[in-house]
C-alpha cells in the first residue's frame, strides 16, 4: 500500500492543515442572481471541510469582473456580509477557507454589463461556440482593451476585494490568474499585444499580476495570499508559443514573496494547448521553493506520489471533490469513491441536485 502522505498535517505559513488535500476552486453557480452567499453554499463547504484547506469557487471582484450565471461576488458590503455564514459553518469544523478573487476579462459579455463591452489587455476575441448569459448562449465579442488608467482601476477592485474577504472572516486569499480569465490574458502573448509597458516581453506582461500581488498584499500578509497558474491549459482559447518561458519567469518573481503557495494547474484533465512538452511540477519545483500545489485529474496514488516525491506539498481535487464530500474519509479508508453522478447540474443553478445530496460513506452504510 502507497504511505497515504495526503493524510499527514503541513504548515501553511501560521496554519495548521490536519492534512494535505484541498478542495479546489470551482464554479458552482448556485449565488442566485443577486450574487449573495447562501445557507446551501455553507452547507456544501462544511460538507467538504475534512480537508486541510478549502479554497472557496471563483469569486467576481466587481460587476466588470462578472461573466458567469449566479456566480458570487465580494464587491459589496452585502456579499461579504453574506460570506461570513459560509466561514463561520467552515470555522466551526476547524478548517481554513481561502476566497479566490475572480476578474473574467474577454470571458465576459456585454449582456453582463449593461451594453458595455467585456475588458481585456486587448481587443482579441475568443475564439469559441459562445458563452452562456443572461439572455442565453450568445457570440464572444471583440473586448474593450484596457487603458492603463482603467487598469489601475482594476487593480484597487482587487485590493478593495481583499478587504472584503478578510471582513467576511476568510482565512486568506487566492488570485486566480489562469484559465484564461483576465490576469492569464496579461500573461500570455496569446492575449497580450500591448506595446506599453504592460506587454510587449515576458516582464512587462507580468507586470499586471505583480501589481495586483502588491495591491492584495497590502491589505493581507502575503503568507495568507496564493497565486493560482494554468500553464498547459486551452480553456478560454489560451496557449501562447512562450508558454514555458512565461511561467517559469512567474514562478521565480514570486519565489521570494513568500507567499502561502503557488497553485498549479499541471493535469490536461481539461486540455493542453500541445505547443511542446507540459509543464511539470518539477520544473516548477526548481524555480519555487514556497509550499506548492498540484491539481486537475489527481487520483489519491498519484497525489501520493507527487508529494513523496517531493514535487508537491498539497493536492487539491476538484471533480472528485463533487461527488464525494467525504473524500478525505474515503481515502483514508481505501474506499471505492461515488462514480460521477448530475453532471449536467454541477456548475448549474440547480439548487442542491448535483452540488449537496451526495451521499457520504456513512450514509451509504446505514
Amino acid at each position: 500500500m502507497i504511505p497515504q502522505h495526503l493524510l499527514t498535517p503541513f504548515q501553511l505559513g501560521d496554519l495548521t492543515l490536519k492534512n494535505r488535500i484541498v478542495l479546489a476552486p470551482m464554479t458552482r453557480s448556485r449565488a442566485g442572481k443577486e450574487r449573495l452567499a447562501n445557507t446551501l453554499m455553507a452547507e456544501y463547504y462544511t460538507q467538504r471541510s475534512s480537508a486541510g484547506l478549502l479554497i472557496s469557487e471563483a469569486t467576481t471582484i466587481s460587476a466588470q469582473a462578472n461573466g458567469w450565471n449566479e456566480s458570487p461576488g465580494i464587491y459589496t458590503e452585502e456579499m461579504q456580509d453574506a460570506w461570513k455564514q459560509v466561514t463561520d459553518a467552515v470555522h466551526a469544523k476547524e478548517t481554513p477557507i481561502f476566497l479566490q478573487l475572480w476578474h473574467m476579462g474577454r470571458a465576459s459579455h456585454s449582456s453582463f454589463h449593461n451594453g458595455e463591452l467585456p475588458v481585456a489587455p486587448s481587443a482579441i476575441r475568443i475564439n469559441g461556440d459562445g458563452i452562456n448569459t443572461p439572455l442565453g448562449k450568445q457570440a464572444y465579442e471583440v473586448p474593450h482593451a484596457l487603458t492603463t488608467d482603467e487598469i489601475a482601476l482594476v487593480i484597487k477592485d482587487y485590493q478593495r476585494a481583499a478587504q472584503h474577504a478578510k471582513e467576511a472572516g476568510f482565512d486568506g486569499v487566492e488570485i486566480h490568474a489562469a484559465n484564461g480569465y483576465l490576469i492569464d490574458q496579461f500573461l500570455q502573448s496569446r492575449t497580450n499585444t500591448r506595446s506599453d509597458q504592460y506587454g510587449g516581453s515576458i516582464e512587462n506582461r507580468y507586470r499586471f499580476l505583480a501589481e495586483v500581488v502588491d495591491g492584495v498584499c497590502s491589505v493581507w500578509p502575503p503568507h495568507r495570499v496564493g497565486v493560482r497558474l494554468s500553464p498547459n491549459g486551452c480553456f478560454n482559447d489560451m496557449g501562447p508559443a512562450d508558454f514555458r518561458e512565461q511561467f517559469l519567469y512567474v514562478a521565480k518573481q514570486l519565489n521570494p514573496l513568500n507567499l502561502a503557495y503557488l497553485h498549479v494547474m499541471d493535469g490536461l484533465a481539461f486540455g493542453f494547448h500541445e505547443l511542446g512538452e507540459p509543464m511539470t511540477l518539477s520544473e516548477f519545483r526548481e524555480v519555487y521553493s514556497g509550499a506548492l500545489m498540484g491539481n486537475c485529474g489527481y487520483s489519491k496514488e498519484t497525489a501520493n506520489a507527487a508529494i513523496a516525491e517531493g514535487r508537491a506539498d498539497l493536492i487539491a481535487f476538484g471533480r472528485p471533490f463533487i461527488s464525494n464530500p467525504d473524500l478525505v474519509e474515503r481515502f483514508a479508508q481505501d474506499a471505492v469513491l461515488n462514480e460521477p453522478a448530475d453532471m449536467q447540474n454541477w456548475y448549474s443553478p440547480t439548487g442542491a441536485k448535483g452540488y449537496t445530496d451526495y451521499l457520504t460513506l456513512a450514509a451509504q452504510t446505514v
